[in-house]
């Protein structure tokens, strides 16, 4: 939890605000409206014909202590399509936490009471990416399979979060980029969100969704190949049998 208390004391004084935010959407044409209780904003806004929904305010996260800002947009994966990339720091944190959680015998939380991220970093192996080999004291990945993890992050997603890393995600910011029942899941701790970094923010999550929808489409082939084949050789196995076979069993 060092890097978190690190965070904390480096705060800049004086309370955020969401002006900069709100000028960056209304430059967009995107819809912005106010949380009803307490300091926040929603930006909701339309991605290849796929809503996505913009919250910046209070953190849904422990180990974001300030302004979180977070992105999620309903793409129809598949529901076993578990991926996640996390800051390498924010794993280590969290892996270091479930480890000091099962020693102690809170296994109930363990099962129910942790984020998604938490889990399945304690759960799945660590997938090696060679996409992200450049990226390793970055980001870490796993994923209930390393295929699709691997088809995911490859190419263009990668080269995002290399820029990432070089122009706006400084090495101990908490980062979360995430498939979760069917969506695409973002979060980044932002205390006065630029209109730098959330147009290169967008741009990397338009190109997560690109990419995990491109690797859905992979999966579902594969799953259609396979049913196919499966049924043609039930198919066949039928046909071979002998005709008289029910009434040699008779």
């Amino acid at each position: 939890m060092l890097e978190s208390f690190k965070r904390w004391f480096a705060r800049e004084p004086g309370g955020p605000d969401g002006r900069g935010l709100v000028q960056w959407a209304r430059q967009h044409d995107y819809e912005v409206k106010r949380v009803r209780e307490g300091e926040g904003l929603v930006i909701e806004g339309d991605m290849h014909r796929h809503p996505w929904r913009l919250e910046w305010g209070a953190p849904q996260r422990s180990y974001i202590l300030d302004r979180e800002l977070r992105l999620r947009m309903e793409l129809g994966l598949p529901q076993g399509l578990q991926m996640l990339v996390i800051s390498r720091g924010l794993a280590e944190e969290l892996e270091q936490a479930a480890y000091a959680m099962f020693t102690e015998g809170m296994q109930t939380r363990l099962d129910s009471g942790m984020p998604e991220e938490m889990r399945w970093l304690a759960m799945f192996q660590k997938t090696q990416v060679p996409a992200l080999k450049p990226l390793r004291h970055r980001f870490s990945a796993v994923g209930s399979a390393a295929a699709p993890v691997n088809g995911w992050l490859e190419g263009e997603l990668a080269a995002r979060l290399a820029e990432a890393a070089r122009d706006w995600l400084q090495a101990d910011d908490p980062f979360v980029l995430m498939t979760l029942r069917g969506r695409l899941y973002l979060r980044v701790e932002s205390l006065q969100p630029s209109a730098e970094q959330l147009e290169a923010l967008l741009k990397l999550y338009e190109v997560a969704a690109e990419r995990a929808l491109a690797v859905a489409a992979e999966v579902n082939a594969q799953q259609q190949g396979w049913s196919t084949t499966m049924s043609t050789a039930w198919q066949t196995a039928y046909e071979d049998l002998p005709d008289d076979l029910d009434d040699r069993q008779h």
